[in-house]
């Protein structure tokens, strides 16, 4: 989609910290961290929620989660981390491409 900022990130039109790719999904370090490690995990395909998922994308985001599971240790969040998928603006998804909010690097607080 030619107007998603997360797209032109995955396109390498927008500069990004990039932590992790592969050739499915890539994860960077968000812009207005929320915790003191605030990444996000995307996928290379566009699409916004998950009601969009079918076999395949439920395959991909299924990876996306093993991926994070998987590397959380070198992003220093051996600690723990809190994995958040915002669905809709009136949940806070300001971006209409799935994306998996990784956050850790401190005690998290619950609520807002």
């Amino acid at each position: 989609m030619k107007d998603c900022i997360f797209c032109k990130i995955v396109a390498g039109e927008i500069p990004s910290a990039k932590v992790y790719e592969d050739g499915e999904m890539l994860v960077f370090r968000d812009i207005a961290p929320v915790a003191n490690i605030h990444l996000l995990a995307v996928p290379k395909e566009h699409f916004a929620t998950v009601a969009e998922l079918d076999d395949r994308r439920a395959a991909l985001a299924g990876g996306m989660l093993r991926t994070i599971g998987a590397h959380a240790h070198e992003w220093g969040l051996e600690g723990g981390y809190r994995l958040v998928v915002n669905q809709g603006e009136a949940a806070g998804q300001t971006v209409p491409h799935l994306h998996i909010h990784i956050l850790g690097g401190e005690p998290l607080p619950w609520g807002k």
